[in-house]
C-alpha cells in the first residue's frame, strides 16, 4: 500500500513554514527519544524511522535549514569519533583495523556493482554507484552506538570505528576514481584540510588554556568555526568534510583526553540538539511509494550487501576480536553517512534514477536498523546487557 503524505494537514503551505516543521521535527526528535530510553536501544535507530514516518505519512518536506543542519550533524558526529580513536592504540592495532576496515569496503563494493550490471541491467555508472554506496559503513551510527552503550573507550570500540574510517576511505577511493571528480580546487580543499589537520593540535591548546571553562565556550564556538570552515571548502572544492574531519579529530585526540569536560560539552550539545537531524533527514529521504514499486530489486541489494559484509567482516572479527564478532560484523554493516552522499551524487549526475535513489536509500537506512537492532538485542556484549537488564529492574522498582 502506498503512503499518504500530507496526511494530517488542511494547507501545505502553512504546515510547510519553517516554524511549524521545526515543531514536527523536535516533536518526531522527543518521540524518538523516549522510545530509546523505553526500550534500551540506539537513538540513532528511532530517529531514522521517525523521519520515514513524518516524510511519509505526515507529509514533512525537507527545508535549506534542516539540510544545513543535517550536513553539520554528520560532520559533529565523525569529529567526535575521530577523537576517540588514539593514535597510539591505532598504530598498535593498525593491521586489525586495516584488515577488518578494507574487507568491509571491498567485497561489498564487487558483489553490489555485479549483482547490479550484470543480474538487473543497470548501466554501468548507476551499478558503480550502487557498489560505492552500499560498500560504505556508517561512522555516525558506530559512533552513536559505542557512545550510548558505553563502549566508546574501549580498545574493542577504538578499533571498530578505525575500521569503519578505512571503510569509507575506501568508498571516497572508489566514487572519486571511477567518476574523476578530482580538480584543482579539489586538491586546494584537501591541502587547506590537511595544514589544519597538521595545525590544530599546536594552535589550539594555548587558545583553549586562556579562554575555556568560561559559561560563553569559545573553545566550542572556535571548534564549530573550524568545522564550518572544512564544510565550506569541501563545498567549494567539490569534494566532502566528512574524512578531513575524522582526521581532525584523531590529531585532537590527546588535546580532549585532556581536556574531558570539553569533550563532555560537545558531546551534550552534538547528540541533545545536532546529531538527531541528521538521523531524522535520513529517513526523510526515503519515499517509500518508489521502494514498494522497486522492492524485489531492495531485497535484492539488501541481502547482497549484509551478505558480502557478513563474508567480509566475520572471519576476520573472529581472528581479532573473537568475542565480539557477531556485534562487529553488524555495526559494519550499517552504511549511512557515505553511503546517501554517494546515492545523491548519482542522482545529481543523471546516473541513477529517482527509483533507483530511493530504492538505494532504503537499502542504507534499513542496513542502519536491522543489524544495529539486532546487534543490540542478541548480540551485545554481556556488559551491556547486564547493565540494560539492571536499569530496567530499577526503573520497575522505582515506578513501584
Amino acid at each position: 500500500m502506498t503512503p499518504t503524505r500530507h496526511w494530517l494537514v488542511p494547507g501545505q503551505e502553512e504546515f510547510m513554514s519553517p516554524i511549524v516543521l521545526a515543531v514536527w521535527v523536535m516533536g518526531l526528535v522527543c518521540a524518538a527519544g523516549v522510545v530509546s530510553v523505553e526500550t534500551g536501544l540506539s537513538a540513532s535507530i528511532f530517529e531514522m524511522v521517525a523521519g520515514i514516518f513524518g516524510g511519509n505519512y505526515l507529509g514533512l518536506v525537507s527545508a535549506p535549514w534542516l539540510d544545513f543542519m543535517a550536513g553539520f550533524g554528520g560532520v559533529v558526529i565523525t569529529f567526535l569519533a575521530g577523537t576517540e580513536v588514539e593514535p597510539a592504540i591505532l598504530r598498535k592495532k593498525m593491521k586489525e583495523s586495516v584488515s577488518i576496515g578494507l574487507s568491509s569496503f571491498l567485497l561489498p563494493w564487487l558483489a553490489v556493482t555485479a549483482v547490479c550490471y550484470y543480474f538487473m541491467g543497470w548501466t554501468r555508472n548507476a551499478s558503480l554507484i550502487a557498489g560505492c554506496a552500499l560498500s560504505s559503513t556508517s561512522l555516525a551510527i558506530v559512533y552513536a552506538v559505542l557512545v550510548e552503550t558505553g563502549l566508546v573507550a574501549s580498545g574493542f570500540g577504538k578499533i571498530l570505528m578505525a575500521a569503519t574510517f578505512v571503510t569509507n576511505m575506501g568508498t571516497v577511493a572508489a566514487l572519486s576514481l571511477s567518476f574523476s571528480g578530482f580538480d584543482w580546487k579539489t586538491g586546494v580543499f584537501l591541502a587547506v584540510s590537511l595544514g589544519i589537520v597538521l595545525a590544530a593540535p599546536r594552535i589550539l591548546p594555548p587558545i583553549f588554556l586562556r579562554y575555556g571553562s568560561r559559561v560563553i565556550e569559545p573553545e566550542i564556538k572556535l571548534l564549530f568555526m573550524i568545522l564550518f570552515g572544512i564544510m565550506a571548502l569541501g563545498q567549494w572544492g567539490g569534494g566532502h568534510a566528512v574524512l578531513p574531519v575524522f582526521l581532525l579529530g584523531l590529531s585532537m585526540s590527546g588535546l580532549f583526553k585532556r581536556h574531558k569536560e570539553l569533550k563532555g560539552k560537545i558531546r551534550v550539545v552534538s547528540f541533545a540538539m545536532i546529531a538527531p537531524f541528521f538521523f531524522l533527514k535520513g529517513g526523510m529521504s526515503i519515499g517509500l511509494g518508489e521502494v514498494f514499486t522497486g522492492w524485489r530489486i531492495f531485497l535484492v541489494l539488501f541481502a547482497v550487501k549484509i551478505i558480502a559484509k557478513f563474508i567480509g567482516v566475520w572471519p576476520l572479527a573472529r581472528r581479532y576480536i573473537r568475542p565480539n564478532a557477531a556485534y562487529t560484523t553488524l555495526l559494519m554493516s550499517t552504511g549511512q553517512t557515505f553511503g546517501i552522499i554517494s546515492a545523491f551524487y548519482g542522482l545529481q549526475e543523471g546516473y541513477i534514477t529517482g527509483m533507483q535513489f530511493s530504492v538505494l536509500v532504503a537499502v542504507v537506512v534499513a542496513s542502519d536498523i536491522i543489524p544495529t537492532l539486532i546487534a543490540q538485542k542478541w548480540f551485545a556484549p554481556g556488559n551491556i546487557r547486564r547493565g540494560l537488564r539492571d536499569e530496567m529492574s530499577a526503573r520497575d522498582e522505582d515506578s513501584a
